[in-house]
């Protein structure tokens, strides 16, 4: 993945020096990689030492092949991973990390260790953690077992108990800069055009996951119906409806979620394409755009719901008949 060259950094030369933190707080936008950036580590502490020689080394340096080839077969067994598990007889995750999961890893922690030098407790997303759960971690964060690694994957570190926060060094991983991002996705999908990767890029907000998502959607249909209804104003709802159609329903979060990633950008392409008279006209429905998704994403929101009020913001950017004669 891109974006994890500084993160990389700072943990291999903890590592070298022997000043290996207990728990490490992996922070950032979702769809930064940061999940694969801990089994990544995983993999490198349960395939080397305790610490380095001082050689240069990299994170993805093979180590001892054994215990590679049981980390490829998702086996080994000092390799701990605390997620939402899927609901009984059914294909949804659970809500939240529970309670009765952080106390089965605990009991674990008890445990001596069955191979090499180090047990890696990866929990992604530590956001998910319901309240209870939180704090049994930390009580554990804060005496942690000895050779005991802790990976904590948040989205949003500012809603972790700052008790949590302060037991762990924290490494962030930033949007990367959108021309390192152009260049990267043109390398990753060398089959498209330019100009849609770098509306691409633009829309990713330089979230690579994000961007890899907008690549596999159809981006350019989405757009094509979101400006018809900013361009015609849709008086008889009919293209509103539709939306609401295709991104409604807990199967089509995906379409929900490319449609709140390219809409901000669309809106200020119309910013660009106004008269400066008519701009703020156009920020405000931006603003109402960027209010309605947040508080969808702070509830259990329908999909369909916050499609036809995108839909709505869109449409009152329409030009007026008065205007559209002009």
């Amino acid at each position: 993945m891109i974006g994890h060259e500084q993160a990389e950094q700072a943990f291999i030369e903890a590592w070298q020096t022997g000043r290996l933190h207990h728990a490490w707080l992996l922070a950032g936008p979702q769809g930064m990689g940061k999940g694969q950036f801990a089994a990544r580590v995983a993999r490198f502490l349960v395939t080397h030492g305790r610490s380095g020689d001082g050689e240069p080394i990299a994170l993805d340096d093979p180590g001892d092949t054994a215990a590679g080839r049981l980390v490829d077969a998702g086996n080994h067994p000092e390799i701990i991973h605390l997620t939402r598990q899927i609901k009984d007889k059914g294909k949804e995750l659970a809500r939240n990390i529970t309670i009765d999961q952080v106390r089965g890893v605990i009991r674990r922690l008890h445990l001596s260790l069955s191979l090499g030098e180090w047990r890696v407790i990866i929990v992604d997303a530590v956001d998910d953690l319901e309240t209870d759960g939180a704090n049994a971690l930390l009580k554990t964060l804060e005496e942690p077992p000895a050779r005991t690694l802790f990976l904590l994957v948040s989205h949003s570190p500012g809603r972790l108990l700052p008790t949590i926060r302060s037991r762990c060094r924290t490494l962030r991983f930033q949007p990367v800069d959108r021309d390192v991002m152009t260049a990267w996705l043109h390398d990753q999908r060398a089959m498209l055009d330019m100009s849609e990767v770098r509306a691409i890029a633009v829309a990713s907000g330089g979230v690579p996951g994000k961007a890899l998502a907008l690549i596999d959607s159809d981006v350019s249909a989405m757009e094509k119906k979101l400006l018809a209804i900013a361009s015609s104003g849709d008086p008889g709802n009919r293209l509103r409806e539709a939306l609401a159609r295709e991104v409604g329903g807990s199967s089509n979060r995906a379409r929900l979620e490319l449609v709140i990633d390219i809409v901000p950008s669309l809106i200020s392409q119309l910013v660009r394409e106004r008269p400066i008279a008519e701009i703020a006209p156009v920020l405000a429905q931006w603003d109402r755009v960027q209010r309605n998704v947040r508080d969808a994403i702070r509830g259990s929101y329908d999909g369909a719901m916050v499609g036809f009020e995108i839909g709505n913001c869109l449409a009152e950017l329409a030009p007026r008949q008065g205007q559209a004669a002009r």
